[in-house]
C-alpha cells in the first residue's frame, strides 16, 4: 500500500477535518491515523494525517494538485505531503564529542532511523574513524574565525550536491551561519545541556556541580539565528544529588543528551512535528 502523510495548519474553522477525511475517502484513501490540535489563542488549526492508498490506482502528484485545487486554497491552508517510500537525507556534523554520534549511528545501523546518511562534516578530524567504522564518508572542513566563509561555502556545496533534506548538529562545537540557517529553515536539529537553573560556559557540569543542583536535563530543538533558543522538539530530566561526583554529573548528562537528540531526529523523520511561532506542535 502507498502510505501519504499530511501536515496542515490554517485559520480555525469549521468544516476542515470533514473535508480532508471527505477528499481522502473520495480518492479511494484509508486514514490510519489522525490527529489534531486548535491554538485557541491564534485561531490556528493543525492536523496531522496518515492515509493508505492502492498504488496500483493512486497518482501521487495528481493527488496532491487536486488536494491544493479544492481544499487548501478554500481553507488558505500550509500544508504538506510525504510518501513513505522516500528516505530522507540526513547529514551530521560534529566536533570531538562521540557520545550522540556513536549512538545516531548505532541506531541508524540497527534500523531504527529511516534515513540515509550521505556524509559526516567535522571541523577536527579525530571522529573520522567512527565513520569510517560505519563506512559512512567523513569530510573534515575546518572552521577558523578568517575560514568560517570559504568553511560554509564547502558545507553548503556539500549538502546541495548530496540533495540533504536536514541536518543533525550531533555537539558540533561551532555556530551555525545565518546563510545555513536560512537554507534549512527548521531542518537543523541542535542538542545541548539544560539545567534548571542553567549553567553557561566551557564546563557547565562542573559549575552546576558547585551550586549542587538536584535535576540535570537536555534539550533538542530546531536550530534559529538566536543561539540555542529555537523550537524546541524534545527534553528530558534526570535527578541527582549531593552523593553524585562531577563525573556523574557529565555521565548522566551524556545519556541524556544522545537519548534527547535521538528522539528528536526521530520525529522529525516520522514528520510528527510542526513549527509555528517558534514554538513546535509534536503529535503522538
Amino acid at each position: 500500500m502507498a502510505k501519504i502523510t499530511i501536515l496542515i495548519h490554517c485559520k480555525d474553522t469549521s468544516g476542515i477535518i470533514a473535508s480532508v477525511t471527505n477528499f481522502i475517502h473520495k480518492n479511494h484513501g484509508n486514514i490510519v491515523y489522525i490527529d489534531q490540535h486548535v491554538d485557541r489563542q491564534n485561531t490556528t488549526f493543525f492536523m496531522r494525517c496518515e492515509s493508505v492508498f492502492n498504488p496500483k490506482t493512486f497518482h501521487y502528484e495528481n493527488f496532491k494538485s487536486v488536494f491544493q485545487e479544492l481544499i487548501a486554497e478554500k481553507y488558505e491552508m500550509e500544508w504538506q505531503a510525504y510518501t513513505d517510500d522516500y528516505k530522507p537525507k540526513m547529514a551530521i556534523f560534529v566536533s570531538k564529542y562521540d557520545h550522540c554520534l556513536y549512538d545516531i549511528l548505532g541506531r541508524y545501523n540497527a534500523g531504527e532511523l529511516n534515513v540515509e546518511i550521505p556524509f559526516i562534516i567535522s571541523n577536527h578530524p579525530d571522529l573520522k574513524h567512527i565513520a569510517e567504522s560505519f563506512k559512512i564518508p567523513f569530510y573534515h572542513v575546518p572552521v577558523t574565525k578568517n575560514t568560517k566563509e570559504i568553511a560554509e561555502q564547502q558545507q553548503l556545496k556539500l549538502l546541495e550536491e548530496h540533495g540533504i533534506d536536514f541536518i543533525v548538529l550531533a555537539r558540533y562545537m561551532q555556530i551555525v551561519s545565518e546563510k545555513l540557517i536560512e537554507r534549512y529553515q527548521n531542518k537543523i536539529i541542535n542538542i545541548h545541556h539544560s539545567f534548571l537553573p542553567a549553567f553557561v560556559g566551557a564546563k557547565p557540569y562542573h559549575s552546576a556541580y558547585k551550586r549542587g543542583v538536584k535535576i540535570i536535563g537536555a534539550t533538542s530543538h530546531y536550530v534559529t539565528e538566536e543561539l540555542d533558543a529555537g523550537p524546541i522538539i524534545e527534553q528530558d530530566v534526570a535527578r541527582v544529588t549531593h552523593a553524585h561526583s562531577i563525573d556523574d554529573l557529565v555521565m548522566k548528562g551524556r545519556d541524556l543528551e544522545k537519548i534527547v537528540l535521538a528522539r528528536g531526529i526521530k520525529l522529525h523523520i516520522d514528520r510528527k512535528t510542526m513549527v509555528f511561532n517558534n514554538k513546535t506542535i509534536i503529535f503522538s
